[in-house]
């Protein structure tokens, strides 16, 4: 390439860097500069771990551009965590900057290792390629971020626990952080996810308040660039393999349409309620009342339509970015995509020649992560790494296939002790009580509701599936692996273990505090979840190798209809923002991210109050405020300030801690504190559970009819008295 082509192209990069920059400035106004330090610090880890990273996508057009961003906070915030819990330094600002910096300084010496020895950590032919992923990574963040600000309220569904997990932890220099709603006692729940944000936003020195949106659109948008960057290097490697003309082209298609079967699309409950069945009612002239279609519906299907008492949850990506919860099996969905990453890099460069090798500890690492974070997906891609190095050394040793299985035994034994270990300082301070074992299912959905959820991506998958399966039966095993394809092994791979997941909730189920109304309601909401995921991936793959069979024109046929049909059911993300954002299209219902903006306008006799707070209480005293049903409006003080109250969400609290005796006490004892007549019980009380501070507003009130608020005046200095009253106790 001559000087004046690579001018031309710099000049070109800079102008696009620019307009996107100019574009996020006019889009976001007032919370630009905390985007642009979000995605600027995420660049900065993404370059400083590609040494390593390198070496893991080594077979990757981009050396693992995208990846590496995820690798750098996986890692960096993990080791983070780790000093933290072991109480050898506190969770501070300085803390994660330190930490940050040295895993930045390791990179760096491993960077000049690599280089004396001559090994490539940029791609040679690749910056192109990055250029195009930042790009796409950049986009896809602002749009949703703008979405975001539309509606950035923590307020309804669960963002009352997501954005007090966070506030808490913003709060506190330990970890396990205190349970915002239960003083006594440290968050005894899956806390990883929300900890990541706060780690980001504490190393990033910007605010929960905005970054709790700024989390859940940085997912959104990772959840959208990595399988494009997977299944664009398996469509490339594949078609060059066979040979096949524009492969650039055909794996950027096929890599945009994985980014948007995974993070954009719906399912086929969609398609059919919000566009069959009302044609076919109009062609037929039936009269019926128009309604628009509402996007929870498609994840709230089977024991909801009909309403039975087998209710079961089957969320996916979208519906989760547009709803904004930000739940650790949403945040969870960058680290699982590096698993799936990793693990084809792998598969590309298994030369087994040690057992120790860096993908096994990564995978290992991650899985540990999993257990703090969201510990189904820990048993999840604990069974895909599995199955991914099972068949991969099936691969490398196709002439002695029992070496394969050996190497495959010590490897999962290898990612198991690495998880288990990563994973103890949190086990060790957690009491599981929410599982209550594994048993047979006892309710089963209706054939027909299955296929309106799974149908598209099983018949895609089963067909391409078979395929193999019939070849692997005219062919002798060792053959098979040596002959098939790694790109076409990986899908496979990755197909069956998504089959899996959606049939495991119709044979057996976990138990938990919901047993009597929705028994399978959380083993099927998380195994399909990912199965959504890895569904999302395998069918872009597949189709496009559909597209692009030679001679081979009912493949093609089939190819093209099946991806008219997922294509269709993109236009939910948009049925679903129109429905909970609005108008989009005019800048005018912009709010900003603020996530407890809210609280002038719902709560609009307790935001100052609440806000006091936040500016002048430090530390993590105990506020006493009225306790109430979860998801409801109480707790949110402790909710919206991260000091903890006695008790908060009653049902979130009974499944953490399975104690309701515990729980009805004290839901008695606050009630006593706020009513009693006996200022000596009310002070015992107050000592008990060593309370500070004493909310009164417009909960405790409504919830109190006999409140006593002359009593509690006279048990400490009133700080804040404007509507609600804030008692500093004495």
């Amino acid at each position: 390439m001559d000087k004046n082509t690579i001018i031309k192209q710099a000049i070109v990069k800079i102008l696009i860097g620019v307009s996107l920059l100019g574009g996020a400035y006019v889009l976001l106004g007032p919370d630009f500069s905390t985007f642009v330090i979000w995605w600027a610090v995420i660049w900065m880890l993404g370059c400083t771990f590609m040494p390593i990273t390198s070496l893991l996508f080594s077979q990757y057009d981009d050396k693992g551009w995208m990846f590496s961003k995820v690798i750098g906070v996986a890692v960096s915030g993990y080791l983070t965590w780790l000093v933290v819990v072991l109480k050898f330094f506190p969770f501070t600002t300085l803390t994660c900057m330190v930490v940050t910096l040295i895993c930045m300084i390791v990179n760096l010496w491993l960077a000049l290792q690599l280089r004396r020895n001559r090994m490539d950590i940029l791609p040679e032919k690749g910056s192109n390629l990055i250029f195009r992923e930042e790009v796409i990574f950049f986009v896809m963040f602002l749009l949703w971020t703008y979405v975001a600000g539309f509606r950035p309220a923590a307020y309804g569904t669960e963002k009352f626990m997501d954005f007090g997990f966070m506030q808490s932890m913003m709060k506190s220099t330990t970890l396990p952080a205190i349970d915002m709603w239960y003083s006594q006692e440290t968050m005894n729940y899956y806390y990883g996810g929300q900890y990541f944000a706060v780690f980001l936003t504490k190393l990033t020195t910007t605010s929960v308040e905005i970054t709790y949106n700024l989390m859940r659109t940085l997912i959104a948008a990772f959840a959208f660039v990595l399988p494009f960057s997977l299944v664009r290097q398996m469509l490339r490697d594949r078609m060059n393999q066979e040979e096949q003309r524009h492969p650039e082209i055909t794996g950027t298609l096929g890599g945009l349409l994985a980014g948007g079967a995974v993070s954009l699309s719906g399912n086929m409950h969609y398609i059919i309620y919000s566009k069959i069945i009302p044609l076919i009612h109009k062609i037929n002239g039936a009269k019926t009342e128009e309604t628009r279609y509402w996007f929870p519906n498609a994840t709230r299907y089977i024991g909801h339509d009909p309403d039975t008492m087998d209710r079961t949850i089957h969320e996916f990506p979208s519906y989760s970015f547009v709803l904004g919860d930000l739940h650790a099996h949403m945040i969870n969905v960058f680290f699982v995509l590096t698993v799936v990453g990793v693990l084809y890099g792998w598969l590309r460069n298994n030369k087994g020649k040690s057992y120790l090798q860096p993908v096994v500890f990564l995978c290992g690492l991650l899985l540990g992560i999993f257990q703090f974070s969201n510990t189904w997906d820990f048993a999840i891609y604990y069974v895909v790494i599995c199955g991914t190095l099972f068949f991969g050394n099936l691969k490398r040793y196709s002439e002695r296939m029992r070496l394969g299985v050996g190497w495959s035994v010590a490897q999962w034994l290898e990612v198991l002790a690495i998880s288990v270990l990563a994973a103890l300082p949190f086990n060790l301070n957690f009491n599981s009580s929410m599982a209550q074992g594994i048993v047979l299912s006892q309710n089963h959905s209706a054939f027909y509701q299955l296929c309106v959820l799974w149908a598209l991506p099983v018949i895609i998958c089963a067909v391409f599936i078979l395929t193999y399966i019939y070849g692997m039966i005219k062919t002798p095993l060792g053959q098979f692996f040596r002959d098939t394809p790694f790109p076409d092994l990986y899908i496979v791979i990755l197909g069956l273990c998504a089959i899996g997941l959606i049939i495991i909730p119709e044979i057996v189920y976990v138990r938990d505090i919901y047993e009597e109304t929705s028994a399978r309601s959380n083993t099927m909401f998380k195994l399909t979840y990912q199965a959504y995921i890895l569904f999302g991936m395998a069918m872009a793959y597949m189709l496009t190798r559909f597209i692009t069979a030679r001679k081979k024109r009912l493949q093609q046929t089939f190819g093209i209809l099946m991806t008219c049909i997922l294509l269709s059911t993109f236009g939910y993300v948009g049925n679903a923002v129109h429905s909970w954002f609005g108008n989009i299209f005019d800048r005018s219902g912009y709010q900003t991210l603020d996530a407890t903006l809210f609280l002038e306008t719902d709560f609009p006799e307790d935001a100052a109050a609440i806000r006091w707070l936040n500016e002048n209480v430090n530390g993590r005293p105990v506020v006493l405020e009225a306790n109430g049903d979860s998801y409801s409006d109480y707790e949110r003080v402790s909710a919206m300030t991260g000091l903890p109250t006695v008790m908060g969400w009653y049902v979130h609290e009974w499944l953490w801690r399975n104690d309701t005796a515990d729980l009805n006490e004290k839901s008695s004892q606050i009630e006593t504190i706020y009513t009693s007549t006996d200022s000596t019980q009310v002070q015992e009380l107050l000592d008990y559970f060593n309370i500070s501070y004493i909310f009164i507003g417009t909960q405790e009130r409504e919830k109190y009819l006999n409140l006593n608020e002359s009593l509690l005046r006279t048990l400490g200095e009133v700080v804040f008295d404007n509507g609600a009253v804030i008692i500093q106790v004495q």
